[in-house]
Formats: C-alpha cells, structure tokens, sequence
C-alpha cells in the first residue's frame, strides 16, 4: 500500500504551509500528493505550484468538479500539468451534488448521473488518446455540439498540443454501488470518501472484483496523538459539515453513504441540527465510533495495528489528511 498526502482545498486563503508539506512527504517517499476544490480555490493552481517545487512525487486531484469545465478543458488543464510535471498528473474526478452543481455553478444536475459521467470520462479520454477528432454523440456532453440553440459550425477538433502520456490516470469519486461498479469499469481508479476497511460491502459487489492494476486510494485523516477523542474533533467536524450541509435535506450523498453504513439515525439528526445552524451540536452528534472507522487516530501503537486493516483490503494507496509533519513521518515509517 502506497501512501499519499491529501491536501483538500483552501478555507478563507492559501495555506503557506502546503509546498513544505509536500516536499516533506516526498522526501519521506510518499507516492503522492492531491488537491481538491469545492466552491473557493481551485484544484489544478495549487497543483501546478506544487509541482514546481518538486521532482518526484505524483501530483493528483481528488477532486476536480465536473461541473467546474467542460470535460474538454478539464483534459486540456490535465495534459498541461502532466508535460509540466513531466508526467506526474493523475486526474481525479467527481459529480458533486444538485446544491454544489445548481447552486454555484448555476449548470443543472444530470437526472442520469451515471450517463454524464460515463460521457465525461469518454472526452476526456479522447483528447488524451489524440487518435482522432474528438466526437461524441452525448445526451449530456455532445461534440460537436448540435443543440437547437448552437450556429451548426462546430467541428470535431483533436488537440494541438500532444498529451505526453495517452494513458494518463483517470480516477472517480464514487459513492453509490451503482456509481462505484461504473468506475471500476471505466476510470483507472476510485476515490472513496470514507473508507471503513471492516465495512467494503457498503460499496456494492463491484469492490470484490477489483481488477489488477486497479487504483484505491482513500483519504482518511491520519493523527499521531495521546488522546484518541481529542484527535477525532477534526474528522468529526468534517463529517458534520458534509454530512449535514454538503448537499439538500432531500439529496445528500455524504448523508446516504454514512447510513448505508449502519449510522442511519445519527446521520439524519446530524442533517436536522446543522440545517436548523445549531453547527457546534451538529459536530458532537458525530458518533466517535464512525469518525473512528474512517481514520487512523491516537498513539502510534494503535495506528500501526490499525493499518494493518487498511492493508488487507483492496486499498493500494492511502491519501493522508494530515497536516503535521511528524505525523506523516511516523505514517512512512509504520508502512514500511
């Protein structure tokens, strides 16, 4: 199992402390470093100045909005970084939600969800392959575009510029069983949100039958510290937030995952006390024992005999949230 740093997104700025992170981890052998993006900073920016202060370490997004561009510009930002880079990009991919999608980026939610992925990642990889004019014939990403409302002088285009690798690493995030078997069909690896290594059949059947070569890379907030409940607050707050207000009382991804695995009630009364602004009481109807089955927090003895869970299963890279350099240190030296 190879490890990662998951570096998220940025709250009201930049954080300073992300290049010397990164070039720790990288210096400590860590295969990977990811950013995100959500509704502020951008993935790929960071990404890039990341890259400019390293050499080794592979650069990946987990993940970029499909929303955010059209799946054309999003192969277009990716084979940039990864000639910049001189190949080290892997492109991470997700829907988001109706409130995300509708609410920021004012594009309407795809009432098959599973269809405009599919027709994403079929863009996508054409521009990389750059076997021929991109050409899709799409219910939600049709090039060239043939709407009603389009002039009818669109042609297909291949890049000009060539990507430096055809097989550039395309990862989803996945949480519904259905949406999860579609990604082991057609992406080089998943990206799970949570990920509780005693709990894979909440992921569907598919998890099984992970092809050889299959990339799954969890994130999961790891913390080298003496009090465990004290180290869980920060992954309780993170819950709280996406599980209660990422997403509408109605249509919460998040909300459904963490009920699926077995945390139904708590997940509703966590939705009910964050949408009503009671937060803080939202953050503490976390129950410990789930922030606890997606993390690795507490003494360093615990953390080693837990990674041992992470190992057994179909996991092949852990994305480590943690900001804490001697955290990460501890991390590579228990993997070995």
């Amino acid at each position: 199992m190879r490890l990662g740093l998951a570096l998220g997104y940025w709250g009201r700025g930049p954080d300073a402390g992300h290049v010397a992170l990164a070039r720790e981890a990288e210096r400590l052998g860590y295969h990977s470093v990811w950013t995100a993006e959500s509704w502020g900073s951008d993935a790929f920016t960071p990404l890039t100045w990341i890259a400019a202060h390293t050499s080794t370490i592979r650069l990946g997004t987990a993940v970029v909005q499909m929303a955010a561009r059209s799946p054309a510009a999003t192969a277009m930002h990716a084979l940039t970084l990864d000639h910049l880079s001189g190949g080290r990009t892997m492109l991470g991919l997700g829907l988001s939600g109706p409130q995300v999608v509708e609410g920021w980026y004012g594009r309407p939610f795809p009432e098959s969800p599973l269809t405009a992925t599919r027709e994403y990642v079929d863009v996508v990889r054409q521009v990389l392959r750059r076997e021929a004019p991109v050409q899709v014939d799409g219910r939600f990403h049709p090039l060239p575009y043939r709407g009603p409302d389009g002039t009818g002088l669109g042609k297909p285009l291949k890049p000009i510029t060539h990507p430096l690798r055809p097989d550039l690493p395309v990862l989803l995030g996945a949480e519904g069983p259905r949406n999860v078997a579609q990604t082991i069909r057609i992406a080089d690896g998943w990206l799970p949100l949570y990920w509780a290594p005693s709990r894979p059949q909440v992921y569907g059947e598919a998890v099984r039958k992970v092809p050889e070569g299959f990339l799954v890379a969890p994130m999961a907030r790891v913390k080298v510290c003496d009090d465990v409940a004290e180290g869980l607050l920060p992954v309780k707050a993170m819950l709280g937030f996406y599980i209660g207000g990422m997403g509408h009382a109605a249509r919460n991804f998040h909300a459904d995952l963490m009920a699926r695995m077995g945390y139904e009630e708590e997940a509703r009364r966590i939705q009910e006390l964050f949408l009503a602004g009671r937060r803080e009481e939202a953050v503490l109807a976390v129950p410990d024992a789930f922030a606890d089955e997606i993390s690795l927090v507490g003494p360093r003895e615990r953390i080693a005999e837990r990674l041992e869970l992470w190992r057994r299963g179909p996991v092949t890279d852990l994305l480590a949230l943690s900001p804490d350099p001697h955290t990460l240190r501890v991390l590579a030296e228990l993997n070995g």
